[in-house]
């Protein structure tokens, strides 16, 4: 969510319509053409993206039942989208999650509201969360006025590659490869979702979320590193990385995942440094990841690999 200011309009009430709101479940070229100007046009004024890559899959492809959007269009037509609310009804178990962005010139007069109630609409019966990207003083405003409360911290961490990296080589009876597009998928399927089971929205990937993501311009094979089991051919673990396309390129420790039946055994630490060493390797200065700030144990992990935190993205939800 990135809206700047409080809406004049009566925060208990939300407009549920504006002049041009549209809810749909799938964008035209055009839609999509518009959204690319209207996320550029926030990010540059926030200095934060206002969409999450997740939300901006969902956008670009057809997400099924899985996902509604709410668009605002300009009276004139050929003005683009003044703002746009994404809301994900299957990312977690026990509510929907909203991402709201609206155009810079067109804040602060209720539109941030609008697509609020749009987004309760698109909810249904599901109670719903919204995320602020960034956490900006203006969009904690927002939350505060609609009497909405913080339920989570996702932190964003990072580290310059040319900084030393301790050394943790791997155990032995385990091999690193490539992940193999078409082979590998449905192995890794499992593994994410064993590994990821207590964490709604990661552990639910399906075939087409992967599928989206390697279809990705960013989506290299050679940065997705599986752990293999020597003695049985298995999956132990994987660190799939990602390299943010920019004048200056940063990479991302994307998703690092270890079996249950293969953790407790040092994996973990080896599997990360191996991804960082990719990175280093493909020239990258620095490299970012996610993790939620109550997961002590990733925090302190990290932490201990030379990462800070450098940004905050918060999630609210009405009490």
């Amino acid at each position: 969510m990135v809206i700047e200011g409080v809406p004049d309009d009566d925060p208990d009430q939300p407009q549920r319509t504006w002049p041009g709101l549209v809810l749909t479940s799938q964008l035209s070229d055009r839609d999509l053409a518009d959204l690319a100007a209207l996320v550029a046009a926030a990010t540059a004024a926030d200095g934060v993206a206002p969409l999450s890559e997740h939300a901006l899959l969902h956008l670009r492809t057809d997400a099924g039942p899985h996902a509604r959007h709410a668009l605002v269009r300009a009276s004139d037509s050929d003005a683009g989208l003044l703002a746009v609310a994404h809301v994900d009804l299957a990312g977690a178990s026990d509510h929907a999650t909203a991402e709201i962005v609206v155009r810079p010139d067109q804040r602060r007069g209720g539109l941030g509201s609008a697509l609020l109630g749009a987004a309760a609409e698109l909810a249904g019966d599901s109670p719903f969360r919204i995320w602020a990207h960034g956490n900006l003083p203006a969009a904690q405003g927002f939350a505060e006025a609609h009497g909405w409360e913080r339920v989570r911290e996702l932190w964003q961490m990072s580290r310059p590659l040319a900084d030393p990296l301790p050394s943790s080589p791997l155990p032995d009876g385990f091999t690193l490869r490539a992940f193999r597009p078409g082979q590998d998928d449905d192995a890794w399927l499992a593994i994410n979702a064993a590994a990821f089971a207590h964490h709604a929205e990661q552990g639910a990937w399906q075939v087409a979320d992967l599928q989206q993501r390697i279809a990705e311009p960013w989506f290299d094979p050679a940065g997705f590193l599986l752990l293999v089991d020597d003695a049985t051919g298995e999956l132990a673990g994987f660190h799939w990385t990602k390299v943010h396309a920019a004048e200056q390129p940063v990479g991302e420790v994307y998703v690092v995942g270890v079996a249950p039946g293969y953790q407790g055994r040092g994996l973990a630490k080896p599997l990360t440094l191996a991804g960082l060493q990719h990175l280093r390797g493909r020239g990258l200065a620095r490299v970012m990841l996610y993790v939620d700030g109550d997961n002590d144990a990733a925090v302190r992990t990290y932490s201990g690999l030379g990462f800070t935190r450098a940004a905050l993205d918060v999630q609210y939800a009405r009490p």
